[in-house]
């Protein structure tokens, strides 16, 4: 039967012109390398792309979910869920920040998309910095229920203090995907704000993470 993936396969594709060519359906059957009986890699890859309706949605989805695709294996599923969580780790690593001045807000989303945006509960997490706005420190400081966490500002002054930071960023995230922050967001932010001016110690944003959204209360002129 004629083959209808014609072209430069992914991989030697990727080695030739680099990743950043590569479709998500290229990506993909990088890493499930054969297809199943019948149906060819770059087939499959997109079938399991239009199954879910988006990476993400196809990289957290469960085992039950994932089965639930005709003719796809436990052996595949691992396969993408072990990629999912090798890109987590990388993007989450302290070293991914540190040691530079953060002056791209791109750079800090992807790090708080990648840390946050797939939690099935509510987490707060603080970056610290430096008088450089170099990251000197990460803290996931409080977890949650699915919609809610108990948030202490003293706790959060106290790491603050044992890092010698000058500056913070306040982020968590919502598991329902909607970023839109609440009252109670915003009380509690000042509450951090107030806690920190007494020390001198900046809240430079508070960023509430959804999937594939995001809300900036510096962008809003909310700090």
């Amino acid at each position: 039967m004629e083959n209808k993936w014609q072209g430069l396969p992914p991989r030697e594709k990727l080695i030739k012109f680099g990743a950043a060519t590569l479709s998500d359906c290229e990506l993909l059957a990088i890493f499930l390398r054969t297809g199943t009986r019948g149906v060819h890699v770059m087939e499959l890859s997109q079938r399991l792309i239009d199954h879910f309706g988006s990476l993400y949605r196809l990289m957290n989805a469960s085992k039950e979910e994932f089965q639930a695709v005709g003719g796809i294996g436990l052996a595949k599923y691992a396969q993408i869920h072990a990629v999912a969580q090798l890109a987590r780790r990388c993007f989450t690593c302290q070293e991914a920040l540190k040691s530079h001045a953060v002056t791209s807000s791109e750079q800090m989303l992807d790090f708080l998309h990648s840390s946050l945006a797939h939690r099935e509960r509510e987490i707060f997490q603080v970056i610290f910095f430096d008088n450089q706005h170099r990251v000197i420190h990460t803290c996931e400081m409080f977890s949650g229920t699915i919609n809610s966490v108990e948030v202490h500002p003293r706790e959060i002054v106290r790491e603050a203090l044992k890092h010698n930071a000058a500056a913070l960023i306040l982020a968590h995230n919502h598991p329902s995907g909607l970023a839109k922050p609440s009252r109670a967001d915003r009380d509690i932010t000042q509450q951090i704000v107030r806690a920190c001016s007494l020390l001198n110690i900046r809240v430079l944003d508070h960023i509430v993470i959804g999937r594939g959204e995001y809300v900036s209360f510096a962008e809003l002129g909310w700090m």
